[in-house]
């Protein structure tokens, strides 16, 4: 009688900063000092903000995940060919919707490993569980936490090729800075001739940006999920923030080539967060930022990627060249 073939299976484990890491308060501590005051992207993506998430990428305005997953189905049997990895690790996962076609693709050239780092346990349980039920054979190990925790955990368990992806144009969903230094995370996560696939929006007009981050009439993803970072630092810092007291909004910045999600004050705040030690104070009409998105040229990504080892191997863009993917391979 013929073995049974073994079960795909799903785990999630927990992930830890290193001990010279910066504590999760003090980066919230630190944004909120800056001027103007912002909170990190991470703090929104608890399971209610994740869950909103997935509401703004079904918004009729919201075409980077319609326009992403087009490319996807048209292109992932090559990307994955160009990938060559037997373990594929995703910044941010969040539901993998997208990611399963890439996955399709790379199990039918071998076995993969999936590896989906999100700071949202129950989004990492409840899609590997759903992949495992829809791809045969695939393995999926979820490590839940931080970007940097999840790559550090890459370093110290080596295995087979491994890629990093990291799709949704998350990439740009930070300052300058931050993305110079997770960019060396990454690299010093791969090996030589290891890949990293990144999407990117692509720069256009002020009214086609605007209208995509900006909730259309008849909606409220977007200004919920907003709002939902002040939910947490309520939550996790015992700060007493009104809601009601804030507009939710998205504003282009043409200096900068970001989009900047933003919570202006409708009065003067003056608002304690006693888990962090500090008062914030906005005074009327200023406001919070909540969310960059950067817009990138490949040039620019190809020079940001580039200090870092990386050389662009391939890159999928669709025909009015909205949005891309790039292919960048460790020198």
């Amino acid at each position: 009688m013929r073995a049974p073939e073994p079960a795909a299976r799903a785990d999630v484990l927990q992930v830890a900063d290193r001990g010279d890491a910066v504590p999760e308060e003090t980066v919230v501590r630190d944004c909120l000092q800056q001027e103007p005051p912002r909170l990190p992207p991470w703090l929104g993506y608890d399971a209610v903000g994740s869950q909103l998430f997935e509401q703004i990428t079904e918004l009729p305005t919201y075409y980077l995940t319609r326009v992403e997953r087009d490319l996807l189905e048209r292109h992932s049997p090559e990307m994955a060919e160009l990938l060559a990895c037997g373990r594929l690790a995703e910044l941010g996962s969040g539901s993998a919707k997208k990611t399963r076609l890439l996955l399709e693709s790379c199990l039918r050239l071998r076995e993969t490993t999936y590896l989906p780092i999100d700071v949202d346990r129950s989004m990492l349980l409840s899609s590997g569980a759903a992949l495992c039920s829809e791809l045969d054979d695939l393995e999926v190990t979820g490590l839940w936490g931080r970007y940097e925790a999840g790559l550090d955990w890459l370093r110290t368990h080596p295995g087979g090729p491994l890629a990093v992806v990291f799709l949704g144009s998350s990439f740009g969903n930070t300052t300058r800075e931050e993305r110079d230094g997770l960019l060396g995370e990454i690299a010093r996560s791969l090996g030589p001739g290891e890949s990293f696939l990144v999407s990117a929006d692509l720069d256009k007009s002020r009214e086609a940006l605007e209208t995509c981050y900006n909730d259309p009439a008849g909606h409220s993803a977007f200004a919920d999920f907003r709002l939902n970072y002040l939910t947490q630092l309520n939550h996790r810092y015992g700060a007493d923030f009104v809601l009601d007291d804030f507009v939710p909004e998205a504003r282009y910045n043409a200096d900068t080539s970001t989009v900047e999600g933003r919570l202006r004050a409708r009065t003067d705040q003056e608002v304690p967060i006693p888990g962090l030690g500090i008062t914030l104070r906005l005074p009327r009409g200023q406001f919070l930022n909540v969310g960059y998105s950067a817009k990138f040229d490949d040039r620019q990504l190809a020079r940001e990627a580039g200090a870092h080892g990386f050389h662009l191997r391939a890159q999928w863009k669709d025909p009015e060249a909205l949005y891309g993917l790039f292919l960048f391979r460790r020198d």
